[in-house]
């Protein structure tokens, strides 16, 4: 979150954040509830030091056998007292107000971050593995026929134990993303991280302090007692990516200069409402309500900030580049810069099977599989971590950055279409072989079950 004081002196600053972000927030009346605030702060400040002064006087006066003026003051003193509580009272509503109000403000855009009013306007930085791309079919199967007809990909009964939107992987499909995650895992290993397997139920401060709420409450999944009343002891959510408890990992405290930067990467499943909301990528795995990810935080001392940014996005790219699958590289705007971030890559990575209207130029369309983010110290206040040079100097707040590394699903789909052969297998990348056994291909499954013979049998 932004800091008042912040606010206070940056008006125009943070109203410009607001326009490019395209947040509809009332600033005037935050700095109308700032500027009551500080004018109570101050009168109950004088009002105290009266009433003080008020208070040693009475004795005085007694001890004169003044008592008529002991009196006329102890009167006074009641009357600060009343006056005292009902500023106070008015103030911690204000405050309470206040804070909530700034929950609402975005993170302010980095200077370099290019002004758009949507995705549309995203700059594309650059492209990699896509000069020399593998001889592909004549003809592409989308990745949910294909994955059907190998049968490693099963949505009717995804959807008939657990709604639109889930489905069964199976298989080679299920090896197929075990071996994604532990393949990730492995080489951000090599890249220093340290392992994390976070909770799954994650409480609503945490989803506070990373900036998931109170904005996007209607996204989450809250996880519901008897009766279909939430749990009011437990206050839990499913979590929608491992940045939140991974970031809330060292909230409430204070770490040192020598301990960073931490490197930590946690592999969960998520899960997410809004996926396949949109009208668009309804079928298949590309938007779907859970799904497998291997997140990548980083906590870090401000100013190492911009380079861990750099080489978070060059550990997460090197996923794709060990696979050999052509991606791409987007700088958001400010208009699809989302709420938290400063400055944010995505990387996209092609998937030939489906020819979409914005897709490249040899057809199939770009799947984001990873957002690189700093948020500065944006997630840091809200969550209250914070570092120190040594120990005997103040704390101050660090940065945090994330970066997924990477969304599986999408990884499959851009795997299934992009290795596929013409023969309707599909070629196992040579650096995920060693996690499926040796396995160089996938040639699918017979089919289980009655309804698999097919109604005239």
């Amino acid at each position: 979150m932004l800091s008042r004081q912040f606010v206070r002196e940056n008006p125009e600053t943070v109203r410009k954040a607001l326009d490019h972000k395209g947040v509809d927030v009332d600033l005037d009346r935050i700095l109308e509830i700032d500027e009551e605030w500080r004018e109570l702060k101050s009168r109950g400040d004088d009002l105290r030091h009266e009433r003080n002064e008020v208070s040693s006087r009475i004795g005085r006066l007694k001890g004169e056998g003044k008592e008529e003026a002991a009196q006329e003051a102890i009167e006074r003193s009641q009357e600060l007292k009343a006056e005292l509580q009902e500023i106070e009272e008015r103030a911690e509503q204000l405050e309470d107000e206040l804070e909530k109000s700034l929950l609402t403000l975005p993170q302010i855009p980095d200077d370099s971050v290019p002004v758009g009013a949507d995705e549309s306007e995203n700059v594309e930085r650059r492209r990699e593995l896509f000069d020399d791309i593998r001889d592909l079919p004549e003809e592409i199967i989308s990745h949910y026929d294909l994955g059907e007809q190998l049968e490693i990909l099963d949505f009717d009964r995804g959807a008939k134990v657990s709604g639109g939107g889930y489905y069964f992987a199976k298989g080679d499909g299920a090896r197929l993303e075990h071996a994604l995650v532990q393949f990730m895992l492995d080489v951000h290993r090599e890249q220093g991280y340290h392992d994390v397997f976070p909770p799954i139920p994650i409480n609503s401060q945490s989803m506070q302090g990373t900036g998931q709420f109170p904005k996007f409450t209607e996204d989450a999944y809250r996880i519901e007692g008897s009766n279909d009343e939430p749990y009011e002891d437990d206050d839990l959510w499913l979590l929608p990516t491992a940045e939140v408890p991974v970031t809330n990992l060292h909230r409430d405290e204070i770490l040192l200069s020598e301990d960073l930067p931490l490197k930590y990467q946690a592999y969960s499943p998520n899960f997410r409402q809004e996926a396949g909301e949109h009208g668009t990528e309804t079928r298949g795995i590309v938007r779907v309500h859970q799904f497998n990810k291997v997140e990548m935080v980083n906590f870090v001392r401000p100013e190492d900030s911009d380079d861990r940014f750099e080489g978070l996005l060059a550990e997460a790219e090197e996923v794709l580049r060990r696979l050999e699958l052509p991606y791409r590289i987007l700088e958001m705007c400010t208009g699809d810069l989302g709420f938290t971030q400063a400055k944010k890559y995505d990387i996209e990575v092609w998937a030939p099977g489906d020819d979409m209207p914005d897709g490249p130029d040899r057809g199939g369309r770009w799947l984001e599989v990873s957002s690189v983010s700093n948020f500065e110290e944006f997630q840091a206040r809200r969550a209250e971590i914070r570092y120190r040079e040594e120990h005997h100097e103040s704390a101050e707040f660090l940065h945090t950055l994330n970066g997924s590394g990477l969304a599986v699903p999408r990884v499959v789909v851009a795997i299934l279409e992009y290795y596929q052969n013409t023969d309707g297998t599909v070629t196992i990348p040579e650096a995920l072989r060693p996690y499926m056994g040796g396995l160089e291909r996938i040639e699918g499954h017979d089919s289980v079950g009655e309804s698999a013979l097919g109604s005239g049998d």
